[in-house]
């Protein structure tokens, strides 16, 4: 399963929501979320938008997963590559870590903005209120 996922917030901090798309590897679409998260940062977004998209391909059943990203800090972080020096970010990095422990095996990269224009699309999307 392929998760793409991205936050959105308007002001840092500010408004925030989260766009995650799920796809079968062949890349046939299997759910959208779109969804408000309230007031907070941009990486806090981003974080959320990982949590929900792992979450929801757990309760689909899926054992491997190939997550897909723009956040440099959040793909850097997961991989361990970065510390995680904010206090606030690093309750949300330990809930990721856990669900990904759930997975057989997990892959998670960075890719340029166009490449997860959908997941974009939707943060923005909640952001706009539009349902």
């Amino acid at each position: 399963m392929i998760i793409y996922a991205d936050g959105a917030c308007r002001g840092n901090p500010g408004p925030a929501s989260i766009g995650v798309l799920l796809t079968e590897d062949n890349g046939n679409k299997l759910m959208e979320i779109s969804h408000s998260i309230g007031v907070g940062t941009n990486n806090r977004a981003e974080y959320q938008a990982l949590i929900t998209g792992l979450e929801e391909a757990l309760q689909m059943g899926a054992q491997e997963v190939d997550i897909r990203m723009d956040s440099i800090l959040v793909v850097q972080q997961i991989k361990g590559n970065y510390r995680v020096k904010n206090l606030q970010l690093q309750p949300l990095w330990q809930r990721a870590m856990q669900l990904l422990k759930k997975f057989s095996s997990y892959n998670i990269r960075h890719v340029p903005r166009e490449q997860n224009s959908r997941a974009d699309y939707l943060a923005n999307r909640a952001l706009d209120g539009i349902k």
